[in-house]
């Protein structure tokens, strides 16, 4: 594990919003742009039952059983990987919180390390235009390029771009009825999230149905807004 820092941490910003919205896009963008490290749910669970920890062991029982990993693990994973050196920038929390009581103890233990949210930004979206952006992405078996019925074709169709493959794939749960049902759950699920944040006035909407490059200036401008510490863009 990397060295273990007690500093405060200068930049925590939180992202809400559906599969397919960018937000892992976006966060890589910051990672490389700002040096700020990227924590999702699933990569903190998985780093956590590879490295042993207790809370990793616990998870892993959990995990083995079926059944959904307890907010207090989630978050004892968290606070954990929050005092690894690399995170001395700042992090990019994504999928956690992902409920009331995830976000009260998040508090608590930025509190405990003299830091606290920045911002949540929730990336706001159009259902139906979701559900066609993603309903219709397919990738490059061969080498991954991802590609999408409308947005994005080959310029030969059914040939990869990029290594020439012509083993395209499509993720089975990128239908329409599975999309719609995945982002109805989404909405139930943050619907408290977003009351939450946006009575402690940190939430930030952003349109994320526009252009990759259009939402990356929307959050730098929002980064440089919120911090000094971050570099004049």
């Amino acid at each position: 594990m990397n060295e273990k820092t007690t500093t405060s941490l200068p930049v925590v910003l939180v992202f809400l919003g559906p599969p397919g919205a960018g937000k892992g896009t976006q966060a890589r963008l910051l990672e490389e742009s700002f040096n700020l490290v990227q924590l999702s749910t699933g990569d903190l669970l998985r780093a956590a039952v590879a490295a042993g920890t207790k809370a990793g062991k616990q998870a892993k029982s959990v995990m083995e059983s079926g059944n959904l990993v307890s907010d207090d693990i989630v978050i004892e994973i968290l606070r954990y990987r929050l005092t690894e050196s690399d995170c001395i920038e700042g992090v990019i929390l994504d999928g956690v919180p992902r409920t009331i009581v995830q976000a009260k103890a998040l508090d608590t233990v930025l509190k405990n390390m003299d830091s606290q949210i920045n911002a949540v930004i929730s990336f706001e979206v159009d259902d139906n235009k979701m559900i066609e952006r993603i309903s219709g992405r397919y990738t490059c078996g061969k080498c991954g390029e991802g590609y999408h019925d409308i947005y994005k074709k080959p310029q030969k169709e059914g040939v990869c771009d990029k290594c020439g493959a012509t083993d395209m794939k499509r993720r089975i749960d990128d239908n329409p009825d599975t999309v719609k049902q995945r982002l109805d759950a989404y909405h139930a699920q943050t619907k408290p999230l977003i009351a939450y944040y946006k009575e402690k006035s940190v939430l930030i909407e952003i349109d994320a149905m526009r252009k990759i490059d259009e939402i990356s200036n929307s959050i730098e401008l929002i980064l440089h807004n919120l911090t000094k510490s971050i570099p004049q863009l």
